[in-house]
C-alpha cells in the first residue's frame, strides 16, 4: 500500500500452472481494492486499485477463492 492505493502480484509455481492461474487470483484481489483488473501470465500476474485499506481482504479474498477451487 502506497498513499492509499494497493498493488498486488501473484505467483504459482509451474507445476501448478495447470490448477490455478496467477491471472485469474490477481483480478479476485484487484476486485477486492476497486481495481477493474490485472494481467499478466499464468505463472505472474499483477494488479491494483484505488482502495489500499481493503488491502487485507483481497488478500482473504484470493485465499477463499484457492479454497473453494480446492473444494470444487
Amino acid at each position: 500500500v502506497n498513499k492509499g492505493k494497493a498493488s498486488v502480484a501473484v505467483g504459482v509455481t509451474e507445476d501448478l500452472t495447470a490448477d490455478y492461474s496467477a491471472v485469474d487470483l490477481v483480478r479476485v484481489a484487484a476486485q477486492s481494492l476497486g481495481g477493474k483488473g490485472g494481467g499478466g501470465r499464468a505463472d505472474m500476474a499483477q494488479a491494483g486499485g484505488p482502495d489500499g485499506d481493503q488491502a487485507e481482504a483481497a488478500l482473504e479474498a484470493v485465499r477463499s477463492a484457492l479454497k473453494a477451487r480446492d473444494q470444487g
